[in-house]
């Protein structure tokens, strides 16, 4: 602790530490940072993380190549399709087999859905954080319309065990093409009325614009991925500069940062990021609704699957950026090694580094800017 003595006065001050969670509302989950702080302005704000550490690539280890799947939607439970695709390619790739397209569609339908479901949950709480209210009734009635077609696909809402090694488990039902168009014309404008209401609002800007600037070289030496590198004004993704899957057939753009409310790489151009992905994720949708192919929708894969020996690398761009797998195989029924890289773990990183100089209040701006899901975090 730092004491001051005030000249004549026999009084003093100190430098507060203040712990913000576990079970603080605004940390997104069971995370916790040790703020010293100088009055209301903050000289640090240390991640003290493992709440929700779960070994989950230990699990990997025990229960074989099919039964981990259900366990990758605890990997980022927000966005969890994503992570079933990635644990299907892992062992796709070191079993050299091949996803027919029909399959390889119906994974970038349900992927894209599931990110703009994971964005409208983080642009929702990023205003109540803040204090605006009602935004987030708006952004959590769509994501219920999508948990509903998403219910349909696969009969799960948030962890949806929908992919398998090989494909998915189930085709689209019957008529599902027709509701999510139906569900994207009726979307897209929605966008624009989160806009007025949040986005461009005079006090919403004031609270996010030139908070936490992050440049793009800060952004690339904290290894930050997804819409939090492309707040920065870095023009990367997995699905553009990395094709997988069948991104190559579909025409969208990577909305970047642009200083538009204060400087490149604040907290208002990382929120904005999101907002425009799920524009994105939308054109995404409708061209693979359109073009999607006739087939099988999964391999034939043995029940008792056993990849040859060897590691392979596999990267996919999650709705919080590049997700990361290791995995080793020693030719067995079970997985030898699993290691995930998440988005969410490099967040953390750079916050400590932010923190000095902002108020306490902007702290929960500065965690809901990053999108930061707790068991990303701990595995």
């Amino acid at each position: 602790m730092i004491e001051v003595e005030v000249e004549g006065s026999g009084l003093g001050t100190e430098e507060m530490t203040l712990n913000m969670g576990p079970q603080h509302p605004s940390t997104h989950g069971v995370l916790s940072f040790i703020v010293k702080a100088d009055g209301e302005v903050m000289r640090r704000a240390i991640p003290d993380i493992g709440f929700l550490h779960r070994s989950i690539e230990k699990i990997a280890e025990k229960v074989g190549w099919h039964g981990f799947m259900p366990y990758t939607d605890r990997v980022d439970y927000v966005a969890a399709m994503t992570c079933n695709q990635a644990w299907g390619m892992c062992a796709e790739t070191l079993a050299d087999i091949e996803v027919p397209r029909r399959g390889e569609y119906c994974r970038v339908i349900a992927a894209e859905l599931g990110r703009i479901c994971s964005h409208l949950l983080g642009i929702g709480t990023t205003g109540m954080d803040i204090g605006a209210m009602t935004p987030f009734t708006h952004a959590l009635r769509e994501r219920e319309m999508i948990n509903n077609l998403l219910e349909e696909l696969c009969g799960a809402r948030l962890t949806f065990n929908y992919m398998r090694i090989g494909g998915v488990a189930w085709d689209l039902p019957p008529g599902y093409a027709e509701k999510v168009l139906g569900y994207l014309d009726h979307f897209e404008p929605v966008l624009d009325e989160i806009n007025s209401l949040m986005s461009y609002n005079k006090i919403y800007t004031e609270r996010m614009g030139n908070v936490a600037v992050v440049s793009a070289d800060m952004a690339k030496a904290y290894n930050l991925v997804g819409p939090n590198l492309r707040g920065s004004g870095v023009r990367y993704d997995l699905r553009k500069d990395r094709p997988y899957s069948v991104y190559e057939d579909f025409d969208f753009d990577i909305p970047v940062g642009t200083g538009e409310q204060g400087t490149v790489g604040d907290c208002w151009d990382r929120y904005m990021v999101r907002i425009n992905e799920c524009r994105e994720s939308a054109k995404i949708l409708r061209q693979a609704i359109e073009q999607i192919p006739d087939g099988p929708v999964i391999a034939k894969v043995p029940r008792n699957f056993k990849p040859p020996a060897g590691d392979t690398h596999i990267r996919v761009e999650s709705a919080r950026g590049d997700m990361s797998w290791y995995i080793v195989s020693d030719g067995s029924e079970y997985p030898y090694r699993v290691h995930v890289r998440t988005g969410s773990f490099a967040a953390m990183s750079i916050i400590d580094s932010l923190a000095y100089g902002l108020m306490i209040a902007d702290l929960v701006a500065v965690i809901a800017s990053f999108d930061i899901v707790a068991p990303e975090v701990d595995r």
